[in-house]
């Protein structure tokens, strides 16, 4: 199966038909328990001396698909599936993290991420520092001698700035700590960050794998590529008081951090997804890779569109060659550059917030990757917990809004904006 291509794997991994009644549709297993064979076949599972299932915030069948699925994908060794994309990071840097340790992220992260990582996390006694992504060694200038982890955007939401991954991979070695990365807005089938360093990948399974605004989920990805017996990570390395003295590192190696964010985060946090979710995901994962192909030409085309449009004070698509990113797209994104756009109206924040009410086929709401065009203006929503300066770090400038662009026909999508101006 691992040799077969994106599209395939997209719908076929993970599903073994014959161990499901041979059900040609993946089926949804909609049980919170599972009976076991004895008390012995127990207490095998939850040893781990067996594989099997227990308890669904642990573990699904259906659950089990999507994360087979989405690890295929990601050319990564192991996935764990959450109820968001937001509970995906939490998750993740809880199990990583503890008290006392420090983060170098970009400051070019959706406002959600932004404030976890700059107002929650700190009161928990985890602290980041922020820098400028355009430089990848501002990541090693800003390590700490608690320094744990990277964290970033491979593709910035709102700011759309293509991260040089490689670059930043290799500041991650010489720290020696993991990089992480968050691939919501350009999906696996456009990019794959393990493949230019990345240790553990993250997705808003919400956004454009799901593609149709029906379920929420995240999840996160192992590359199984990080080394947790480095010395800075002893609780990999010394007996776990959470798992009857589990040693993770000696007992799983290379998939340590996804087995602990399994046995322990979702046991001790509970960000489980419902397999009803997972099986509404898997429907829109079976088609990603085309829809990723239109979703990423209608934006192109969007944005040259509105680059020749009077009432637009500027554009911002790392598929257009005026992108200062255009040079890193078309190393990383070769295939497209999914369906985000950003611009500016001359009129700064009052005209875009009245151009945002005035669309119709346009739908205003919080949300990015729907099968449906979507509109927001960040400075009043989104990003409106953030100071103005807070907000231009992360690339929102009081004009902008923000398109996701769907998949109708693209004479429509441009009537509809024009009106709107």
């Amino acid at each position: 199966m691992d040799d077969n291509h994106f599209a395939t794997k997209a719908l076929h991994s993970g599903h073994d038909t014959k161990s499901t009644q041979g059900t040609r549709a993946v089926p949804i297993y909609q049980s919170t328990a599972y009976v076991f064979d004895d008390v012995d076949h127990a207490a095998n599972l939850f040893s781990l001396a067996e594989p099997g299932y227990i308890y669904t915030r642990l573990n699904n069948p259906t659950n089990d698909v999507l994360e087979q699925r989405l690890a295929s994908l990601e050319s990564g060794i192991a996935a764990v599936t959450t109820a968001s994309g937001t509970a995906a990071i939490a998750t993740t840097l809880m199990v990583l993290l503890k008290a006392g340790d420090h983060i170098v992220a970009s400051n070019s992260l959706y406002g959600g991420t932004y404030n976890l990582l700059n107002v929650t996390l700190p009161r928990l006694g985890i602290t980041t520092t922020f820098v400028d992504p355009d430089k990848p060694e501002n990541f090693g200038e800003a390590v700490q001698e608690n320094t744990r982890a990277f964290f970033a955007e491979s593709l910035g939401n709102p700011k759309l700035d293509v991260l040089d991954l490689d670059a930043i991979s290799n500041e991650a070695k010489k720290a020696k700590v993991p990089f992480i990365v968050d691939n919501t807005v350009a999906t696996p089938a456009l990019l794959n960050p393990i493949k230019h360093g990345a240790n553990i990948v993250i997705h808003s399974l919400t956004k454009f794998i799901n593609g149709n605004g029906t379920a929420m989920g995240g999840v996160i990805i192992d590359a199984g590529t990080f080394d947790y017996g480095n010395g800075l990570f002893p609780e990999f390395t010394e007996p776990s008081p959470g798992y009857h003295g589990l040693v993770y590192h000696e007992a799983l190696g290379p998939a340590a951090f996804i087995a602990k964010v399994r046995i322990e985060g979702l046991r001790d946090f509970g960000a489980a997804i419902s397999p009803f979710n997972s099986f509404q995901i898997i429907q829109g994962l079976e088609t990603l890779k085309v829809r990723l192909k239109q979703h990423s030409q209608n934006a192109l085309e969007i944005a040259q569109w509105l680059s020749n449009q009077n009432e637009v004070a500027w554009v911002n698509y790392p598929g257009l060659e005026s992108s200062k990113y255009n040079h890193l797209a078309k190393k990383y994104l070769p295939e497209g550059q999914s369906g985000i756009v950003t611009f500016g109206l001359k009129g700064g924040f009052d005209t875009a917030k009245k151009a945002v009410n005035q669309t119709s086929l346009f739908s205003l709401l919080a949300n990015i990757g729907d099968s449906k065009s979507l509109i927001i203006h960040p400075a009043s929503t989104t990003h409106q917990q953030l100071s103005v300066s807070e907000q231009l770090e992360t690339g929102v400038s009081q004009d902008l809004i923000r398109l996701s662009i769907g998949l109708e026909d693209i004479e429509d999508l441009k009537r509809d904006l024009k009106q709107a101006f």
